[in-house]
Protein backbone atom coordinates (compact mmCIF):
# COMPACT_ATOMS: atom_id res chain seq x y z
CA UNK A 1 0.00 0.00 0.00
CA UNK A 2 1.41 3.37 -1.04
CA UNK A 3 0.54 6.67 0.52
CA UNK A 4 1.69 10.19 1.23
CA UNK A 5 1.19 12.92 3.82
CA UNK A 6 1.91 16.62 3.34
CA UNK A 7 2.52 19.56 5.66
CA UNK A 8 2.86 23.19 4.54
CA UNK A 9 4.35 25.97 6.64
CA UNK A 10 3.97 29.57 5.46
CA UNK A 11 6.62 32.00 6.63
CA UNK A 12 7.83 35.53 6.09
CA UNK A 13 11.33 34.32 5.19
CA UNK A 14 12.66 34.47 1.61
CA UNK A 15 12.93 31.09 -0.10
CA UNK A 16 16.67 31.57 -0.66
CA UNK A 17 17.25 31.97 3.09
CA UNK A 18 15.38 28.75 3.84
CA UNK A 19 17.15 26.89 1.05
CA UNK A 20 20.46 27.94 2.62
CA UNK A 21 19.39 25.63 5.46
CA UNK A 22 17.34 22.89 3.78
CA UNK A 23 19.51 22.60 0.68
CA UNK A 24 22.80 22.24 2.53
CA UNK A 25 24.35 20.37 5.43
CA UNK A 26 23.36 23.34 7.63
CA UNK A 27 20.13 21.49 8.43
CA UNK A 28 22.16 18.59 9.87
CA UNK A 29 24.12 21.03 12.04
CA UNK A 30 20.99 22.80 13.30
CA UNK A 31 18.75 19.84 14.09
CA UNK A 32 20.53 18.69 17.30
CA UNK A 33 20.87 22.32 18.46
CA UNK A 34 17.20 23.13 17.90
CA UNK A 35 15.87 19.74 19.08
CA UNK A 36 18.33 18.46 21.73
CA UNK A 37 15.54 16.53 23.45
CA UNK A 38 15.06 14.50 20.26
CA UNK A 39 18.47 14.31 18.53
CA UNK A 40 21.80 13.77 20.26
CA UNK A 41 23.74 14.37 17.03
CA UNK A 42 23.75 14.10 13.26
CA UNK A 43 26.82 12.56 11.65
CA UNK A 44 27.92 12.88 8.05
CA UNK A 45 28.59 9.30 6.90
CA UNK A 46 29.57 10.27 3.37
CA UNK A 47 29.11 13.01 0.80
CA UNK A 48 29.18 16.79 0.65
CA UNK A 49 25.49 17.66 0.89
CA UNK A 50 24.68 16.75 -2.70
CA UNK A 51 23.04 13.66 -4.16
CA UNK A 52 24.47 10.53 -2.54
CA UNK A 53 25.13 12.18 0.82
CA UNK A 54 24.36 9.86 3.73
CA UNK A 55 23.57 11.15 7.21
CA UNK A 56 23.10 9.23 10.43
CA UNK A 57 20.76 10.83 12.95
CA UNK A 58 21.39 9.61 16.49
CA UNK A 59 18.42 10.07 18.79
CA UNK A 60 18.57 11.32 22.35
CA UNK A 61 18.34 8.66 25.06
CA UNK A 62 14.75 7.91 26.01
CA UNK A 63 13.17 8.14 22.55
CA UNK A 64 11.13 4.91 22.48
CA UNK A 65 12.03 2.48 19.71
CA UNK A 66 14.64 4.71 18.11
CA UNK A 67 18.41 4.71 18.40
CA UNK A 68 19.50 5.90 14.99
CA UNK A 69 18.30 6.60 11.48
CA UNK A 70 20.22 6.77 8.21
CA UNK A 71 19.11 8.73 5.19
CA UNK A 72 20.40 9.16 1.65
CA UNK A 73 19.97 12.38 -0.35
CA UNK A 74 18.48 11.19 -3.64
CA UNK A 75 17.67 14.61 -5.11
CA UNK A 76 19.05 18.09 -4.46
CA UNK A 77 17.66 20.63 -6.93
CA UNK A 78 19.23 24.01 -6.17
CA UNK A 79 17.29 25.80 -8.92
CA UNK A 80 13.82 24.68 -7.85
CA UNK A 81 14.62 24.31 -4.12
CA UNK A 82 13.67 20.63 -3.86
CA UNK A 83 15.43 18.00 -1.77
CA UNK A 84 14.46 14.33 -1.47
CA UNK A 85 15.78 12.09 1.26
CA UNK A 86 15.32 8.30 1.28
CA UNK A 87 15.43 6.36 4.54
CA UNK A 88 17.98 3.58 4.25
CA UNK A 89 18.09 2.35 7.86
CA UNK A 90 15.74 2.87 10.79
CA UNK A 91 14.59 0.53 13.57
CA UNK A 92 11.06 1.91 13.57
CA UNK A 93 10.57 1.30 9.84
CA UNK A 94 11.76 -2.31 9.70
CA UNK A 95 8.54 -4.18 10.59
CA UNK A 96 6.53 -3.45 7.44
CA UNK A 97 7.67 -0.40 5.52
CA UNK A 98 9.00 -1.07 2.03
CA UNK A 99 10.06 2.54 1.46
CA UNK A 100 9.98 5.92 3.20
CA UNK A 101 11.00 9.14 1.47
CA UNK A 102 10.73 12.78 2.51
CA UNK A 103 10.60 15.65 0.00
CA UNK A 104 11.24 19.24 1.02
CA UNK A 105 10.12 22.01 -1.33
CA UNK A 106 10.78 25.67 -0.63
CA UNK A 107 8.26 27.66 -2.64
CA UNK A 108 8.70 31.42 -3.04
CA UNK A 109 5.45 33.32 -2.48
CA UNK A 110 7.00 36.76 -2.79
CA UNK A 111 10.38 38.42 -2.25
CA UNK A 112 10.10 37.98 1.53
CA UNK A 113 7.73 35.06 1.97
CA UNK A 114 7.66 31.38 1.18
CA UNK A 115 6.11 28.02 1.93
CA UNK A 116 7.96 24.98 3.21
CA UNK A 117 6.14 21.95 1.83
CA UNK A 118 7.22 18.68 3.46
CA UNK A 119 5.89 15.48 1.92
CA UNK A 120 6.32 11.94 3.20
CA UNK A 121 5.87 9.22 0.58
CA UNK A 122 5.81 5.67 1.85
CA UNK A 123 4.99 2.11 0.91
CA UNK A 124 3.77 -0.40 3.47
CA UNK A 125 3.43 -4.18 3.19
CA UNK A 126 -0.26 -4.93 2.56
CA UNK A 127 -0.35 -7.19 5.64
CA UNK A 128 0.32 -4.19 7.93
CA UNK A 129 -2.15 -1.39 7.03
CA UNK A 130 -2.08 -0.24 10.68
CA UNK A 131 1.40 1.17 10.08
CA UNK A 132 -0.11 4.02 8.06
CA UNK A 133 -1.20 5.60 11.36
CA UNK A 134 2.47 5.81 12.44
CA UNK A 135 3.36 8.11 9.53
CA UNK A 136 3.24 11.66 10.81
CA UNK A 137 4.32 15.06 9.57
CA UNK A 138 4.49 16.45 13.14
CA UNK A 139 8.29 16.34 13.26
CA UNK A 140 8.56 17.99 9.86
CA UNK A 141 6.10 20.68 10.94
CA UNK A 142 8.15 21.41 14.08
CA UNK A 143 11.34 21.50 12.02
CA UNK A 144 9.83 23.93 9.49
CA UNK A 145 8.76 26.26 12.29
CA UNK A 146 12.17 26.15 14.01
CA UNK A 147 14.13 26.56 10.77
CA UNK A 148 11.93 29.56 9.88
CA UNK A 149 12.56 31.14 13.28
CA UNK A 150 16.28 30.48 12.99
CA UNK A 151 16.42 31.99 9.49
CA UNK A 152 14.59 35.13 10.69
CA UNK A 153 16.94 35.47 13.66
CA UNK A 154 20.07 35.17 11.51
CA UNK A 155 19.07 37.02 8.32
CA UNK A 156 21.08 40.09 7.47
CA UNK A 157 19.00 43.24 7.94
CA UNK A 158 17.53 44.51 4.68
CA UNK A 159 19.22 47.65 3.35
CA UNK A 160 16.99 50.71 3.54
CA UNK A 161 16.35 52.55 0.30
Amino acid sequence: MKGSKVHEHETDVPASELWAIYGTLRAAELLPKLFPHVLAKVELVSGDGGVGTILELIFAPGIPGLKNYKENFIKVDNENYIKEVQTIECDLLKPGFLSYMVRFEIIAKGPNSSVIRSTIEYEIVDAHPELEATVSTAGLAATAAKFSEHAKDTMAPQATA
